[in-house]
């Protein structure tokens, strides 16, 4: 039997207008500015102010730990939002931009899969409608606005030696994480060592999804910390009176981004921080647009729950506050079997010992969402051909142990029709108002904030932080930025900052590197392990495979 890819599934789908699907949730075609037919910004400008007394249901898609055996976050997303719409009701995703680091590298797109894609897939894929660029350009403005100041004289008294903002690029470069810059001379600016980051890394990716309006984007600008002085005081955006211009290129960006799914369910697409280096959610504005519009809303956090679901409801929830319905933990018997020991090619063949030894990971997630976040949460087990009833039948089982109810997910195949289950268990779980709470107070300090995310979300036994790490605490804390929020990246692979150690690993200690201050994103970035904020491409990139015929069809994306 074959199969169609899921870029020839997009291709062969019957579009509507943007508008048609704009009008589904009560938006009219003086209420966006087109690029094409397909795709759209919602004029954020152009709406009246909403004054519903009830706001639609906020459901949070994530995961458990990833591994190369798949979980589909994505997918079951925009099946949920699909067969929400099948049952009647007024349904939107809210998903990220996929960054092209990714989409030429290892992992693919970030439009879902199968019958679940948000389209048109090419487009959201590529470029989309320029916000991945604008980020870019808003960052490295600021960037040689920096080094042209020193070069220009220094009035502020920088130190080179201690400038913290990087140029970023929307690719996955190796050869960039470490470089020098300023050679060849006085008329070239003044050398030092530099390095470049993937532009989801930025903050200024993580400021645009964070801001509720054009004046608080502007604001959060202003107090990016760039640098120090030589006497080791900081300096900002504002010190460099960049933020006018950064806001200037980010107006458009700021808009979100609407598109639909195969079935022609609105989807809102906006924003893309990774969640293993940055803190992983789509826009606050996508997500208050759509709260406003719709009774149900569904969206996703990057990577496990661990990484993406924790910064969602501890950062982004905390900073807009939004209070999440209920949760939708995706997971796959395949890759529970892989978390169990089974290696990936053996992963077609029943083997219920190895899914037993996986299933603690699935549990130690639903154990975080029910008991440190108080949410209702229901396993969605994205289903593969080679699952079998016995496989299925033990998660059942240890969920049920657990309070927690399982439904198969089959969205790939059958686009909302596969979840319809899924969705009338999200529907009964959303009933009753959560009781949710986040895992961390604010007014904690720095270090018991980090020992707290480690203890009660990976369950590891403390933090350990480097000589360099423990001096930047003690900057931190004297500049007054102890009240933040914490931003960890971590492998995405592991509840340690090990990625090897698969599963629902014990006794272990989470080592902090660096601590650095995103004041304009309003949080702390904690780098541990060896998480790196530029990616590199595999042995053999997904680019590879990715071309284009002479009429202009696309081949090779996933």
């Amino acid at each position: 039997m074959s199969f169609k890819t899921d870029i020839e599934i997009a291709q062969t789908a019957d579009l509507r207008p943007i508008s048609e699907i704009a009008a589904k949730i009560g938006l009219s075609e003086k209420n966006l500015i087109s690029y094409g037919h397909y795709k759209a910004k919602v004029d954020l400008n152009s709406l009246p102010e909403r004054k519903r007394t009830e706001r639609g249901k906020l459901i949070l898609t994530t995961a458990i730990t990833p591994t190369p055996a798949g979980e589909g976050k994505t997918t079951v997303t925009i099946g949920l939002a699909d067969a929400l719409s099948r049952l009647g009701q007024k349904s939107i995703s809210v998903t990220r931009e996929p960054s092209m680091g990714p989409v030429f590298g290892i992992k693919g797109g970030a439009a879902g899969g199968g019958d679940a894609q948000v389209i048109p897939m090419e487009d959201l894929n590529l470029h989309f409608t320029g916000d991945m660029h604008a980020i870019s350009a808003a960052n490295n403005l600021l960037a040689a606005m920096l080094d042209n100041h020193v070069t220009q004289g220094n009035s502020l008294g920088i130190d080179p030696r201690r400038i913290t903002w990087k140029r970023v690029v929307d690719m996955n470069d190796r050869q960039l994480r470490f470089i020098v810059d300023g050679l060849n001379g006085t008329a070239n600016g003044v050398p030092r060592e530099d390095g470049f980051e993937i532009t989801v890394a930025s903050e200024v990716m993580a400021i645009l999804c964070l801001a509720d309006s054009l004046a608080d984007l502007k604001q959060r600008l202003s107090r990016i910390v760039v640098a120090y002085t030589y006497d080791e005081k900081p300096v900002t955006a504002a010190d460099l009176k960049a933020e006018g211009a950064m806001a200037v290129l980010l107006k458009e960006a700021l808009n979100p981004n609407l598109v639909q799914t195969l079935e022609g369910t609105p989807a809102l697409v906006h924003g893309g921080p990774f969640a293993n280096i940055a803190h992983g959610c789509n826009s606050v504005l996508a997500t208050k647009l759509a709260v406003d519009y719709a009774d149900y809303v569904v969206t996703e956090a990057g990577f496990g729950a661990d990484l993406g679901a924790e910064k969602f409801l501890d950062i982004k929830c905390r900073s807009a506050g939004l209070k999440p319905d209920a949760v939708v933990l995706v997971g796959t018997i395949r890759a529970l079997k892989m978390h169990g020991g089974v290696e990936k090619d053996k992963l077609n063949t029943e083997n219920l010992s190895a899914l037993e030894a996986g299933m603690p990971n699935l549990l130690r997630h639903i154990d975080n969402i029910k008991n440190v976040f108080r949410l209702p949460v229901v396993v969605a087990i994205n289903r593969f051909a080679a699952d079998t009833e016995r496989e299925i039948e033990l998660v059942r089982s240890k969920c049920s142990e657990h309070g927690v109810g399982v439904a198969l997910c089959e969205v790939w195949a059958q686009g909302g029709a596969g979840g319809i289950d899924l969705a009338e268990e999200v529907m009964r779980l959303t009933e009753p108002e959560s009781d949710f709470s986040y895992a961390y107070d604010l007014d904690l300090p720095i270090e018991t904030k980090l020992e707290t995310i480690a203890r009660r979300i990976y369950r590891a036994d403390g933090v350990e932080l480097t000589p360099n790490a423990k001096k930047q605490l003690q900057q931190l804390k004297a500049l007054g930025f102890d009240r933040l929020p914490i931003c960890m990246a971590k492998t995405q692979y592991s509840f340690s900052d090990d990625p090897k150690l698969l599963g629902a690993p014990e006794k272990f200690v989470v080592t902090v590197r660096n601590l650095k201050v995103s004041a304009g994103a309003g949080f702390i970035v904690a780098l541990t392990g060896e998480v790196m904020t530029m990616p590199g491409l595999p042995r053999i990139p997904a680019a590879e495979k990715i071309d284009i015929t002479p009429e202009g069809k696309i081949s090779g994306l996933f």
